[in-house]
């Protein structure tokens, strides 16, 4: 018998692209992705190390920021190359994870695929390449294991990573400065009971004033907004505290509703129990105020402090300053949890039932003016769990340089903390890497060693771009620095100030062992997938419609190519 039937199939061998695509296959696809790789390296090799120069970012409404901090810059620049925007976002996702390392990333990718161009030039294949990375990878991390030095986490210690941190972001004057004030912002919020620090509990408050040595920290908190009321005091000392997420104000209902009256009288009733209503929920705080603050006989006065999230009217707020109690309202979520962990007390969401126990206690409270903006102090607090990193400066790109540097300064100090181990620095990690690849590549055979080699020279782009941004000649301190560690057979790195070999371990010149392990995994990881991609389809607005890629067929049923559709 024989049938005829319709068949539909998909046109899977033939290639339908789009007219508006542009097509970019094999040789020139590699061609792409290790440009933008050099490219973007070249932009940011300059900013590497304590040495590096600094870029100036210009907005389009005329902002300025000033910068070497290679995720700020990653972050604020527009990269429009697909290739380039990749390797950004690998750089900002190590920056998220640990918090440095994003320009030795960026280095590192660069310098991979600038390598490997020579090596594909030459007819290797780029899975031979990305199979020796693979291999070269696995070695230098198990290395890093073994050449990471175990340490008794000290103040010295941390007062040293945090320093090493900051001095690659601002001048060395500014860095000897903050790396104090970072080290005891992280000891005061670190749990004894062993649990993860919380960097959040790190306020960052900034205030446009003064010079960018007046930065302090304060053992409190310090909010943006102060007293409502202008007779409420400015300061107090030996202050009660109430955090309260309570409405003291007059709320309009939810869903759509009205009042009726038949005559004046009637309205006032209305108007009173509103009020009558929020005055109520006022009362029992000044009643709290008044059990808790009794004046006794050779005691010093004590005061009240009232921190609320939501909002407070002009009427509580009348009855509060009468009372001379301090005020804040609209206080953020964020700064009523720090409250919490510095002050003591609860957070409480209905004044019903306070007890004194729901109080935080602090020894001074004041507030500043600064122009039109008010800044309250809560200082002396009873459990010091949160602080406050007060910046000041004289402009605001001045003060973004700081904020930014103290972000990586905290991370630095928490990741020593996490670690309890460090790996040396200046370049010396990298160098010794180095040599110990080049004696794995004797224990390989075929081109797999072309991978290991690549990788293994790959890594030095790190002290030969210190040394050349130190001003030195990059080969003769690269040269030096490797032919010390081979002879001593400890890890020597290069001195940024003589260009000489330095013993980092001896100078104490660390780096976190967090920013090593994920440096080494993440940016190999990336060139792989680069180095495999053999072709590049950037498609129009009008993708193909279905029905030019489904065609319609009459088969008979014992055709001999039926078994293909």
């Amino acid at each position: 018998y024989m049938g005829i039937y319709i068949v539909k199939i998909r046109m899977s061998s033939l290639q339908m692209v789009n007219a508006q695509a542009d097509q970019v296959k094999k040789i020139q696809a590699l061609a792409i992705n290790i440009n933008a790789g050099k490219g973007l390296q070249e932009v940011l090799k300059t900013n590497l190390g304590p040495k590096g120069t600094i870029k100036m970012l210009v907005g389009g409404a005329g902002q300025i920021k000033l910068t070497k901090d290679g995720n700020v810059l990653l972050s604020e620049m527009q990269i429009q190359h697909p290739t380039a925007c990749m390797i950004a976002r690998a750089a900002t996702a190590q920056d998220d994870i640990v918090g440095d390392g994003t320009t030795s990333i960026v280095l590192f990718i660069g310098e991979m695929l600038k390598r490997a161009e020579n090596y594909l030039i030459e007819g290797t294949h780029p899975r031979t390449l990305a199979d020796g990375i693979e291999k070269a990878k696995a070695k230098t991390i198990e290395f890093l294991e073994k050449i990471k030095i175990n340490k008794e986490v000290t103040r010295e210690l941390l007062v040293n990573m945090a320093h090493n941190s900051l001095l690659t972001k601002l001048p060395p004057a500014s860095a000897a400065m903050l790396e104090q004030i970072v080290v005891d912002a992280v000891l005061a919020i670190q749990q004894k009971s062993g649990e993860p620090i919380d960097l959040h509990m790190v306020e960052i408050m900034h205030m446009r004033h003064k010079l960018s040595t007046d930065t302090k920290l304060v053992k409190g908190l310090v909010l943006d907004h102060g007293g409502r009321h202008p007779d409420m005091p400015k300061k107090l000392e030996r202050c009660y505290i109430l955090t309260c997420n309570v409405s003291l104000e007059y709320e309009k209902t939810e869903v759509n509703s009205g009042f009726f009256w038949k005559d004046a009288e009637g309205r006032e009733k209305l108007i009173k129990s509103e009020r009558a209503f929020t005055d109520e929920k006022v009362m029992k705080i000044l009643d709290l105020k008044r059990k808790v603050c009794k004046e006794e006989k050779d005691q010093p006065k004590k005061n009240f402090v009232v921190i609320n999230q939501k909002g407070i009217d002009p009427l509580s707020l009348d009855m509060l300053a009468k009372e001379g109690i301090i005020g804040l309202r609209r206080a953020k979520r964020r700064n009523m949890e720090r409250l919490i962990l510095a002050c003591g007390g609860n957070a409480v969401n209905s004044v019903d039932d306070l007890t004194e126990s729901d109080l935080g206690y602090a020894e001074l409270v004041y507030e500043e003016e600064l122009g039109d903006e008010k800044y309250t102090f809560v200082e002396g607090v009873k459990q010091l769990k949160s602080c406050t990193i007060l910046i000041k400066g004289p402009n605001d790109h001045s003060i973004a340089q700081i904020k930014d540097a103290v972000r990586d300064g905290l991370r630095a100090v928490k990741n020593t903390i996490d670690d309890k181990a460090v790996v040396v620095g200046g370049g010396a990690f990298e160098i010794a890497a180095s040599q110990e690849l080049k004696q794995y590549m004797d224990t390989l055979s075929g081109k797999i060693k072309l991978g290991v080699e690549l990788f293994a020279d790959s890594l030095l782009i790190i002290p030969r771009t210190l040394a050349e941004n130190s001003g030195f000649d990059s080969q003769e301190c690269l040269l030096k620095a490797m032919q010390e560690t081979k002879e001593k057979k400890i890890p020597f790195g290069i001195d940024v100030d003589t260009g000489e070999p330095l013993g980092a371990d001896a100078r104490a010149i660390y780096d976190n062992l967090c920013v090593k392990r994920n440096f080494l995994s993440i940016a190999p990881a990336l060139t792989q997938q680069l180095l495999q991609i053999d072709e590049i389809i950037r498609a129009g607005k009008q993708m193909a419609p279905d029905k030019l890629a489904d065609q319609t067929f009459v088969h008979s049923k014992h055709s001999p190519h039926n078994d293909i559709y």
